[in-house]
C-alpha cells in the first residue's frame, strides 16, 4: 500500500457534503438528513461550541448514544480544533468524574435521558467541567415516534435543571454564522480513547487526525470502495466505542456511506430496520453474532458485501453458526484503542483461516517479540508479545510520559497480547497478558470491580478474573474473603455493588472463601484462581 497521506478528520466530511451531498447521510429510526444537512447542522453548532469558548485543544466529551447529534457533535468539535473525549453513557458517576478530571473537559454534550444527563450533574463545578450541552432524544426521531417516546416514554427523560449552565442544542445551533477558521495540522491530538492498558486504570489514549483517518484509509483498502455506489452501513456498534468510530462512522463519511444508526439492541427493532434498509455493511462483535445465530435472519442481511467481527476474538462455532443462518461471510479482525484501532483483519475474499484474526492491515507490520527479550523478533510460528506499527498507532497516554514509553519497543507499540504469525503472515492470538476482560466487545477492568468490592466494610480481601461466558465470551467472576466472624450473602453483595459498577462490570458470580491464594511476595495470585476455575470447568465438562 502507497504511504497514506495525512488529513483532518474534518476532510472526510468536507469531501463528502462536495461531492455527495444529496447522498443519504444517516437514517435514524425512519428520519434521514442528507450529508449537505449534516455539513449545515456541524457548521452551525461549531459556532455555537466557539460562542461557548471551545477552542483549539478544549477537551469536550461526547457521552451520546448513537444518534445524529454525535456525528454532528463530534465533526463540530474537530472544526473548530477541540478533542473529543469519549464517554460511555453507561459509565457510573465514578467513572465519568475520574474521565472528567483525568481529562481536564471542560464541555460535556449529552442527551436529556436517565441514561446519562442526572450522573453528570453533580460533576459539574468540580474541576474543569463547567458547561453541559443537552440534546433531547425525541427531538431526533421521525414526527409519529416522537410523539409516542414523549407519551410513552417519559420515564426516560431526565429532568434538565434550569442553569445557566446548561445548553440545549437547538441553542447550540441557533446562531446562523460560520466559524472561526482555526488553523490545524493533521498531526493535531482528535480523539481521547480512554483505555485501561496494562494497568487497569482509566488512561487516555491520544488519537490524532492522522491516526483515524489513516485507519478509514486502511479500511477503504482492505474493503475495496466502489465511488460510484453508495454504501449503508448498519451502526449498532456504540459510536464511543473505538471500533466503531472507525469503521462505523469515520470509514462511512470517508466513502459518503450512508449511516444506518440505532441506539441500543433490541433484536426485534433490529432486525426491522435491517430488512427495511438492507444495510450492504455491518460490523459486529461476538456477542451480536451470537444472538443473531438463532434468529430468523431471512431479509435482514440479503445485501450485506461486508461483515467484520472485532472487540474482541470471535470463537469458530459462533462464526460458523452465524455464517449458516445468515449466508454471508464475517471475517475476524483484531486492534486496539492505542491503534485508531484496527492492525490485523482476514481478508473478505480468499484464505480466512480458522481461529486467526488474519494478517496485518494495508499499511501495518506486525512483530512477534519475546517478552522477556524484547530485542528479539520471534519467527514464524513462535509464540511472543504482538507489537505492530503503521500510521494509525497513537502519540501515546495522555498526560502519562512513562506509561507511554513502556508501551513501545523500538518506535513499535506493545499490544499485551501474546501470539504468533505463520508462515503466510496470519496472526494467532493465544493468550493475554493485561488483566482485562472482554465482555461482549468492551474493556472490563478488574481493578474497578475490585476497588467497589472492598468498599464493603466486610470484605478483607478481593480479587476479579475473567471466566468463559457462551453469549458475551467473558464475564468477570469475583472471589472475596471476609473479615474474620463476618458474614455476607452472595445477593447482598451483588446488590451493594449495583450502586458502583455498571451492568457491564457486575460480576456473574461471587465466590466466598475464607482467604485467597497469594504469592511468595504476599500478593494476590490471580493466576491461581485462573487455574482453579480453568481446572473446575474442565472437570464438569468431562464428568
Amino acid at each position: 500500500m502507497p504511504p497514506i497521506a495525512p488529513r483532518l478528520l474534518t476532510d472526510l466530511l468536507d469531501h463528502a457534503v462536495e461531492y455527495h451531498g444529496d447522498w443519504n447521510a444517516i437514517d435514524f429510526m425512519g428520519r434521514r438528513w442528507s450529508y449537505a444537512e449534516i455539513g449545515e447542522l456541524v457548521r452551525k453548532a461549531a459556532r455555537g461550541l466557539q460562542d461557548l469558548g471551545v477552542e483549539k485543544g478544549t477537551r469536550v466529551g461526547l457521552c451520546l448514544p448513537n444518534t445524529p447529534y454525535y456525528v454532528i457533535c463530534y465533526f463540530a468539535v474537530l472544526r473548530v480544533g477541540g478533542v473529543v473525549v469519549n464517554f460511555n453513557p453507561l459509565y457510573t458517576e465514578r467513572e465519568m468524574a475520574h474521565l472528567v478530571e483525568d481529562s481536564g473537559a471542560e464541555v460535556i454534550i449529552t442527551s436529556d435521558l436517565v441514561l446519562s444527563l442526572p450522573k453528570i450533574e453533580p460533576l459539574i463545578g468540580r474541576g474543569s467541567l463547567h458547561r453541559v450541552i443537552v440534546c433531547p432524544f425525541a427531538d431526533a426521531l421521525p414526527a409519529m415516534k416522537r410523539r409516542a417516546f414523549l407519551l410513552f416514554k417519559r420515564r426516560d427523560i431526565a429532568h434538565e435543571p434550569h442553569d445557566l449552565r446548561y445548553v440545549r442544542f437547538a441553542d447550540l445551533i441557533g446562531r446562523d454564522a460560520d466559524p472561526d477558521p482555526v488553523e490545524q495540522s493533521p498531526h493535531d491530538l482528535a480523539v481521547l480513547q480512554y483505555t485501561g492498558g496494562t494497568t487497569g486504570v482509566p488512561k487516555g489514549a491520544m488519537l490524532s487526525h492522522t491516526n483515524l483517518t489513516a485507519n478509514s484509509a486502511q479500511m477503504v483498502a482492505h474493503v475495496g470502495h466502489m465511488p460510484g455506489q453508495q454504501e449503508r452501513t448498519l451502526g449498532i456498534l456504540p459510536l464511543f466505542h473505538v471500533f466503531a468510530l472507525t469503521t462505523v462512522l469515520n470509514y462511512s463519511v470517508d466513502t459518503a456511506a450512508e449511516m444506518i444508526l440505532l441506539p441500543r439492541f433490541e433484536m426485534k427493532p433490529f432486525l426491522a430496520t435491517a430488512r427495511r434498509t438492507k444495510p450492504t455493511q455491518f460490523f459486529g462483535v461476538p456477542t451480536l453474532y451470537t444472538a443473531l445465530s438463532t434468529e430468523n435472519l431471512e431479509g435482514a442481511f440479503d445485501e450485506v458485501r461486508v461483515c467484520i467481527s472485532g472487540g474482541a476474538p470471535l470463537p469458530l462455532d459462533v462464526r460458523r453458526s452465524f455464517e449458516q443462518a445468515s449466508g454471508i461471510r464475517v471475517v475476524e479482525g483484531y486492534g486496539l484503542s492505542e491503534a485508531s484501532p484496527i492492525i490485523a483483519c482476514n481478508p473478505l475474499e480468499g484464505v480466512v483461516k480458522d481461529n486467526s484474526c488474519g494478517p496485518a492491515f494495508p499499511g501495518t507490520t506486525l512483530e512477534i517479540r519475546d517478552p522477556n527479550e524484547p530485542n528479539h523478533l520471534c519467527k514464524p510460528g513462535e509464540k511472543g508479545e504482538v507489537c505492530a506499527r503503521g500510521p494509525q498507532i497513537m502519540k501515546g497516554y495522555w498526560n502519562r510520559p512513562e506509561e507511554s514509553e513502556r508501551t513501545f519497543i523500538y518506535g513499535a507499540l506493545r499490544t499485551g497480547d501474546i501470539g504468533y504469525l505463520d508462515e503466510d503472515g496470519y496472526l494467532f492470538l493465544v493468550d493475554r497478558i493485561k488483566d482485562v476482560i472482554l465482555c461482549g466487545g468492551y474493556n472490563v477492568y478488574p481493578r474497578i470491580i475490585e476497588e467497589a468490592i472492598y468498599e464493603h466494610p466486610l470484605v478483607a480481601e478481593a480479587a476479579v478474573i475473567g471466566v468463559p461466558d457462551p453469549y458475551r465470551g467473558q464475564t468477570p467472576k469475583a472471589f472475596v474473603a471476609l473479615h474474620e466472624g463476618s458474614e455476607i450473602d452472595e445477593a447482598t453483595l451483588l446488590n451493594f455493588l449495583r450502586e458502583r459498577l455498571n451492568k457491564i462490570e457486575m460480576p456473574s458470580s461471587i465466590e466466598f472463601r475464607a482467604s485467597l491464594p497469594k504469592t511468595l511476595v504476599g500478593k494476590l495470585s490471580k493466576k491461581d484462581l485462573a487455574d482453579e476455575e480453568a481446572a473446575r470447568r474442565n472437570s464438569d465438562n468431562t464428568a
